[in-house]
């Protein structure tokens, strides 16, 4: 997922543009497609099927205005032929899903099998951004037409389509297929059952060099129930990585998302994201992470105004002042054994109750990607214009509205 936004300004910015990042290759974010990585670890993610889009298709989610497909065909009727012909011939030139009749039967199946509730994304980004648009304020869908609103007001997916390979850099050395040139991708639609995840128990990590090197909240809120967690949660992560990812993905280095449900015995693998600056770092700053040692051990929680988020220590203070150790005590606490190797204890850091920052958190996420071109732009008209699109939008939220009160009384 590409980054949203910087708070960095002033001569801060430059330093930016000069992030020691290694180079990033084509097959570095081939790597982390989930077309790619997905099979390899089927047991470890929620149900999902993917689809493989065609070039038509692309070129729709690719096209300016939002035309959607009809969401019913009219029933034959003999005393009417003319009349349905008619309807039907204009229904044939306004139905995008003519190019595509497959991938549409595709979507229609697939919703059907998982319950009738899906959520999408593509390669390697989800329409997270475009969730003001849905019905129910998430990614949940339920019919095809609900995925295409998403997936065409989303800039998320446009930096897929149009941007996957940024400030990337050729690789000869990738197997099976050398890349020294942008290599073309075979775009995928993902679609998995939908789930009301509990979004405190995501969590984002970073991986060095094959080295679980931190670990922050996914969502950017305060969570008190996770203080006395901590630690239970950073060993599952750490078991979870070690047996399951550290030398089976390709790359020594990436960041990957994980949700660990009560009883919070198994994690699941969400999704993995390129070690590079597009990928949002959340609770840190990737200055931060790229100048951390290696490993980075457990720090205690600085006061400096700086900083403004807890460091978790593993004697279970998360703030105040910290009781009296002896020098043994402290070099057990700071993950030094005696010969001052420290252990693998990445950091792991949470949302602090008084954290003036989560209070910033309130205004709403992906603020910079509210509006799409079709909003803004309300000068358009005809096919895909905004009246139209206003209208299937509104008969769209109709439709929903109905089908969740029906749920209800059923």
């Amino acid at each position: 997922m590409p980054l949203i936004e910087s708070d960095e300004t002033g001569p801060s910015a430059e330093s930016l543009q000069k992030l020691p990042f290694p180079p990033v290759t084509y097959s570095h974010i081939l790597h982390c497609s989930y077309d790619h990585w997905q099979p390899r670890y089927r047991a470890l993610v929620p149900k999902s099927r993917i689809i493989p889009l065609s070039a038509s298709f692309v070129s729709y989610l690719r096209a300016d205005g939002i035309v959607l497909p009809p969401e019913n065909t009219p029933p034959a009727d003999d005393d009417n032929l003319d009349t349905f012909s008619d309807d039907s011939d204009a229904d044939e030139e306004a139905d995008p899903s003519k190019e595509w009749e497959d991938i549409h039967g595709q979507i229609k199946s697939t919703i059907a099998e998982f319950g009738g509730k899906v959520t999408p994304k593509l390669n390697w980004s989800a329409p997270k951004d475009a969730t003001w648009i849905s019905a129910t304020n998430d990614l949940q869908c339920r019919t095809p037409n609900d995925i295409y609103l998403l997936l065409k007001s989303s800039d998320f997916i446009t930096h897929d389509l149009d941007h996957p390979f940024d400030d990337c850099v050729p690789d000869t050395t990738y197997s099976p297929t050398p890349t020294p040139s942008t290599p073309e991708v075979q775009y995928n639609l993902i679609l998995r059952k939908y789930v009301n995840f509990n979004p405190s128990l995501e969590f984002r990590c970073f991986v060095r060099n094959k080295v679980l090197l931190c670990i922050c909240q996914r969502d950017q809120n305060h969570f008190d129930f996770l203080f006395p967690m901590r630690d239970a949660l950073r060993s599952r992560i750490q078991d979870f990585f070690d047996e399951k990812l550290k030398d089976t993905f390709p790359d020594s280095s990436f960041v990957f998302d994980v949700y660990i449900p009560p009883p919070h015995q198994r994690v699941w693998l969400i999704d993995i994201n390129p070690w590079a600056e597009r990928t949002d770092p959340l609770l840190f700053s990737w200055l931060e992470i790229l100048r951390m040692k290696d490993p980075a051990g457990i720090q205690e929680e600085d006061d400096s105004a700086e900083e403004q988020f807890v460091r978790l220590s593993l004697n279970g203070h998360n703030g105040g002042s910290l009781p009296q150790e002896s020098s043994e005590d402290q070099a057990s606490e700071s993950g030094e054994d005696e010969d001052g190797d420290a252990p693998l204890l990445p950091e792991m850091r949470l949302v602090k109750r008084d954290d003036p920052e989560a209070y910033a958190f309130t205004t709403p996420q992906y603020s910079a990607h509210k509006l799409p071109k079709e909003v803004v732009d309300a000068s358009i008209s005809g096919p895909g214009g905004m009246s139209e699109f206003l209208g299937q939008w509104q008969d769209i939220l109709a439709r929903q509205a109905q089908e969740s009160d029906t749920e209800s009384n059923d």
